[in-house]
């Protein structure tokens, strides 16, 4: 691993600590630009340890009618690439330490050039990407322009991901692996916390990387099952629905300390449990 990356050391502090990461999942610019940085150091101050910032896109694939919609009101407003870097410059201007992974698809950063767009997230302070739809078997080209500038990919590893699959996704990830807990685009469903343990095992196994569940993650009670069994826990529909519904960044902010707020106390109880049963 990258030493330099700050998603290693954040997961090095973590496994010392004993606790579950929350990565919270906001789209840029929703709902609205002037809220965007405000949240994200809400998120911070809330508990959250990494922060996954989507890219919005006019033709998602992965995600569901929440975060699309996200997305549509955000490039009404006038989000682009250039703003989203601008939002994690200025994020960086008081918070030095928190990981950012940006989210998106790939159109947009081969219309820019993945080389020319590499070392515009390093500068502005990004950490890593995750493509959606640039799986492992595409992701020569772009893992390379990344790692010049000690970036991570992030990849996606699904239920239905075979063997072989998780072998190349391990020859090329970076940071940490997502596991998409249910079939389906984001918000669709409620996981299967039966089939979650199991799941995350078998990643594991593969690949000698912390493991982040995410998709069908909407309560603090889901978050904290969830805690006690992989590395991270990523959650974004149930956030970005509630941002939806504010009409300022300081309701914004309100919602964002609230909603995360509530989780982490719930995956904290949860994990504090778990050690306790260990040590007794």
């Amino acid at each position: 691993m990258n030493s330099a990356n700050r998603i290693d050391q954040r997961f090095r502090e973590l496994a010392d600590s004993g606790r579950t990461a929350l990565i919270p999942y906001v789209t840029a610019g929703h709902p609205s630009p002037e809220a965007s940085v405000d949240i994200l150091h809400a998120a911070v101050a809330a508990g959250a340890d990494l922060l996954e910032l989507g890219m919005p896109f006019s033709d998602v694939m992965a995600d569901g009618p929440v975060i699309q919609n996200a997305c549509a009101r955000a490039l009404e407003q006038g989000m682009n690439l250039d703003r989203v870097l601008e939002m994690v410059a200025t994020f960086r201007q008081q918070d030095a330490k928190t990981p950012i992974v940006l989210m998106g698809y790939t159109n947009p950063i081969e219309r820019r050039g993945s080389a020319r767009f590499a070392a515009e997230a390093a500068e502005a302070g990004v950490d890593a990407l995750l493509i959606v739809d640039c799986p492992a078997d595409e992701a020569e080209e772009l893992r390379s322009d990344l790692a010049e500038h000690e970036l991570h990919q992030i990849f996606l590893v699904a239920p239905t991901t075979t063997a072989r699959r998780l072998e190349r996704t391990a020859t090329l990830a970076g940071g940490f692996v997502y596991y998409v807990s249910i079939k389906g685009v984001t918000g669709a469903a409620s996981l299967d916390l039966d089939s979650l343990a199991p799941a995350v095992g078998r990643i594991r196994e593969a690949m000698d990387l912390p493991v982040a569940v995410g998709f069908g993650i909407r309560e603090p009670e889901q978050a904290a099952a969830v805690a006690r069994c992989a590395n991270g826990v990523v959650i974004g529909s149930a956030l970005v629905d509630r941002l939806d519904r504010c009409c300022s960044a300081a309701d914004a902010v309100r919602v964002t300390q609230q909603f995360l707020g509530a989780v982490r106390a719930a995956m904290d109880a949860a994990t504090a449990l778990d050690e306790t049963a260990v040590n007794a």
